[in-house]
């Protein structure tokens, strides 16, 4: 009876929790630096999963918050997905305003990286390894700085990517961070330079429990991650890590963790 009754508790738990509904979660970042409001649109952990026809449930819900950049945090291609649904968002979302790239883990799975890389710039989208480009909105301008994943050109690599980005800063402007992995947050501070910093590639921790479990398991993380997803404020910066839109691709659903498009309005 009292395995009849977990199972049955398990199965309803996952009826309630298991959806796959995109939602759109907003931050408000203050600072000093920032005169006129600036909002962007932060995509993580696409890989490739398919939001409508032409992507366009994804794309209208970015058109419908009126960004003034969008800033993919890697993973927007897959390695098992078929990549076009991903390269169709790319060239889609690229004609509408400035968009910043930065590669995650499963692009470089691909073993095609410097292709999707070349797709990407061919698309109109910056991709940054390493730099630190100027963004004006306005009359203001704020820095987006970002660097590649670990996994494939290396930790050293990724470390020298983040001096030389950091070395370009502006200290005078508001700057930004866009790197795939949330669990080196210590080292991107390490700079003192960086305002905002914004990661994905921890899915959430898949599976959560509101108010009480943030995140089970996420990858280079473990049980129990620390930066599964949400704010997390330091002395220094505002760390921002996307839940992501991954679905049909992962292997474990999703429980009380819905796909997310994340929107920032730095003020």
């Amino acid at each position: 009876m009292a395995l009849a009754v977990l199972l049955l508790g398990t199965a309803a738990l996952f009826l309630v929790g298991s959806t796959d509904d995109m939602v759109t979660v907003h931050y408000a970042v203050e600072s000093p630096a920032v005169d006129t409001p600036i909002r962007l649109a932060l995509v993580t952990d696409l890989h490739s999963c398919d939001y409508g026809e032409s992507q366009e449930d994804l794309l209208d819900a970015i058109a419908a918050q009126s960004p003034h950049a969008v800033l993919l945090g890697g993973d927007i291609i897959d390695d098992d997905i078929p990549r076009e649904k991903g390269e169709l968002f790319v060239t889609e979302v690229s004609k509408g305003c400035p968009t910043y790239y930065v590669s995650g883990n499963h692009e470089y799975r691909t073993d095609d990286i410097e292709g999707i890389k070349a797709f990407i710039r061919s698309a109109g989208a910056a991709v940054l390894e390493g730099d630190c480009l100027p963004l004006t909105v306005d009359g203001q301008t704020i820095q987006v700085c970002g660097v590649d994943d670990p996994e494939g050109v290396g930790q050293e690599a990724m470390t020298d990517q983040l001096a030389q980005a950091a070395a370009q800063a502006d200290p005078a402007l508001f700057t930004i961070l866009l790197s795939h992995r949330p669990e080196l947050i210590d080292r991107y501070r390490s700079y003192g330079t960086f305002d905002l910093i914004l990661s994905g590639h921890a899915h959430g921790g898949q599976w959560r429990i509101p108010g009480l479990l943030n995140g089970l398991l996420a990858p280079n993380q473990g049980f129990f991650p620390k930066y599964a997803g949400g704010r997390y404020d330091f002395p220094d910066c505002t760390f921002l890590v996307s839940r992501g839109l991954a679905r049909e691709s992962t292997r474990i659903p999703r429980l009380f963790n819905s796909p997310e498009l994340v929107i920032i309005d730095i003020t």
